[in-house]
């Protein structure tokens, strides 16, 4: 069960990788669209896993590999906008959040 302090801390690392990856990066990955989902954090608020949807891309495993690519830019970018709300910055884990591409798949199959 996660706690208050982990669950305000998930929202706001969610809402600020969010921003950076639409805003401040958003000229390395073209007209994709990529969302940040969920973030779950460890009790010890060293690890977040950081699930992200992707849209109007053709190949999404060439789009994530290059979000992994891109993660220690992105922590950098993270540690500068919130680096008064919190000690340290959790390592990221980013994984892929099919959910959205599941449902499509399901819903195509029960029109059938």
């Amino acid at each position: 069960m996660e706690t208050i302090r982990q669950s305000k801390v998930s929202r706001l690392l969610q809402k600020e990788i969010g921003e950076i990856i639409q805003q401040e990066q958003r000229g390395l990955y073209g007209n994709s669209m990529i969302t940040v989902t969920r973030v779950t954090i460890s009790k010890d608020m060293m690890m977040a896993r950081v699930f992200v949807s992707l849209f109007a891309t053709k190949d999404k495993k060439v789009l994530f590999d290059l979000v992994k690519l891109n993660t220690a830019e992105i922590r950098r970018l993270l540690a500068m906008r919130i680096r008064h709300q919190l000690l340290a910055v959790p390592e990221l884990e980013f994984i892929h959040d099919d959910t959205l591409d599941y449902l499509d798949h399901i819903d195509e199959l029960l029109k059938q």
